[in-house]
């Protein structure tokens, strides 16, 4: 047996209420710098940044919460943060017969009693498959994949039994579920052509995905109002709002930048090498801007790179590949691509710390205006 290679948990970007992220100086990391959560970081499994708070659990089943809210909790298998809620699934208490799910106020410090309590039962439960994204965790989706939770009442939702959910995350206004079978459906406000359905119409239940059927998906993941999902071949599809050029397609606010790849900036070609150039389709005429993508549009990422997990923030994107890389691309105001700086990208870039430190990226996790990186020594030839 493969002996257990030591990771850490990383962040950048927006820390302007004093949460976890590397040194926290000011309001904004530019680079990944590891957590300053000492006595927590080499045993987090699980991270849920919401704007102005991050919740962190142990191994240990320990509960910290770091930035605007602060307090800790024992007996905790996962935690999802927002900012009107904090849910918090429990181990069992007394003669319970399971699990309790638990809704806190952030700013309760985790004192008292919460805010809303249910024990779910055994038979719900449902053990992690092998080679689950043990790092993501499974709220909001509840155990047993039959409900799920919402930052909005009512607080517990529950899911037609032939979904067989497998995954589940929420946007700002939508929902993506992937099911058992790889197939992908969506759910709530699609102003922004979040739901990628081909309209910008709202749609009150679970809707398949048609666009993406007979394509396999791996994972799915919900940015404030843009949606990806990864398919078992390590595809990548993309579609929603590109105001911030997240969708990696170009946009005219980057355009209008002279510090953005969409102006004037360096690029990188697929063999690695840089150049200037302006954004131009593929006849030399200016690039057609695309503010929103109403259906899936496939991205490839620099040197034919295969996905395996994504997640999404308010207006940026990251992916890990399988080699374990991390591209990230969208929104860079406070630093949550990890670039050194805050240039906003539309096109994926690599986050060369990582490659730098001999660092092979195995999670990720983005908070709406940050990101955190799970990363382990790469194995020595």
């Amino acid at each position: 047996m493969a002996e257990e290679r030591p990771g850490s948990w990383f962040g950048f970007g927006f820390c302007g209420f004093g949460q976890a992220l590397g040194s926290g100086h000011g309001r904004q990391v530019h680079s990944p710098e590891p957590l300053c959560a000492p006595d927590l970081n080499a045993d987090i499994c699980r991270v849920s940044a919401s704007w102005s708070y991050t919740a962190l659990v142990s191994r240990a089943g320990r509960l910290h919460l770091s930035g605007s809210c602060g307090g800790a909790l024992a007996g905790c298998r996962d935690a999802w943060a927002s900012e009107a809620l904090l849910v918090v699934l429990r181990d069992a208490r007394g003669t319970a017969p399971g699990p309790e799910l638990q809704a806190w106020a952030p700013g309760s410090a985790l004192t008292g009693e919460p805010l809303w309590a249910q024990t779910l039962e055994l038979e719900a439960e449902r053990e992690d498959r092998p080679g689950a994204e043990a790092q993501a965790g499974g709220l909001p989706l509840l155990p047993g994949a039959r409900a799920y939770v919402s930052p909005r009442p009512p607080l517990c939702r529950p899911l037609a039994p032939e979904l067989r959910a497998r995954r589940l995350d929420l946007g700002a206004e939508h929902a993506l579920l992937l099911d058992e079978l790889g197939c992908v459906f969506s759910w709530g406000g699609g102003r922004h052509g979040q739901l990628g359905h081909g309209t910008l119409e709202a749609v009150p239940e679970p809707r398949l995905l048609e666009a993406l059927q007979g394509l396999p998906m791996a994972g799915v993941a919900a940015g404030g109002w843009h949606s990806v999902c990864v398919s078992e071949t390590g595809d990548i599809y993309i579609w929603g709002w590109n105001e911030s050029g997240q969708l990696a397609l170009p946009t005219r606010s980057l355009a209008e930048d002279k510090k953005t790849v969409a102006g004037q900036a360096t690029g990188q070609n697929e063999d690695g090498s840089e150049e200037n150039k302006i954004a131009e389709a593929e006849d030399g005429a200016p690039a057609t801007f695309i503010s929103v993508q109403p259906f899936p549009a496939l991205l490839d990422l620099p040197l034919g790179s295969d996905a395996v997990k994504a997640s999404c923030g308010s207006r940026h994107t990251a992916v890990v590949t399988r080699t374990g890389e991390l591209y990230t691309w969208g929104w860079g105001k406070y630093g949550q691509l990890g670039h050194k700086d805050t240039t906003s990208w539309d096109r994926p870039c690599r986050v060369e710390y990582f490659v730098d430190k001999q660092l092979q990226v195995m999670a990720v996790s983005c908070g709406p205006w940050n990101t955190y990186v799970y990363a382990v020594e790469k194995e020595k030839s």
